[in-house]
């Protein structure tokens, strides 16, 4: 498997099998941190995982009804909020670095899009 980023309006996504310790990579338009492999593959888990819950939420809220879901790993804590089909997304890694970040609105979808390509999880 070769190396692969994946980038659009406000993120970045990469996998490098042959990185010797960050296989991993997260970003925004002016922001990254290289991840290691357990730690993209908690981030694409737990990121699909809070997706999962956020669209089980739709029919549970009414329209004006914001919502704040967590969800975390010994390596990484996230947390998405704001309505099921609009939402933002925060991560902090709990071990090592100690980084965070954080997308928009609008990146979101093609994020969560991207991580379920990946398929590395």
């Amino acid at each position: 498997m070769e190396k692969i980023v994946k980038s659009g309006a406000g993120w970045r996504l990469g996998w490098n099998p042959h990185a010797p310790e960050f296989h991993g990579l997260v970003g925004g338009d002016d922001w990254s941190i290289e991840l290691t492999e357990a730690e993209l593959n908690d981030f694409c888990r737990l990121l699909n995982q809070l997706t999962k819950t956020m669209n089980q939420m739709v029919d549970e809220l009414m329209d004006e009804e914001r919502i704040a879901c967590e969800a975390e790993s010994d390596l990484i804590w996230m947390e998405v909020e704001g309505f099921p089909k609009s939402y933002t997304v925060q991560f902090i890694l709990n071990q090592g670095r100690r980084a965070e970040g954080k997308w928009s609105v609008d990146a979101v979808p093609s994020l969560v899009q991207a991580t379920e390509m990946l398929k590395i999880f």
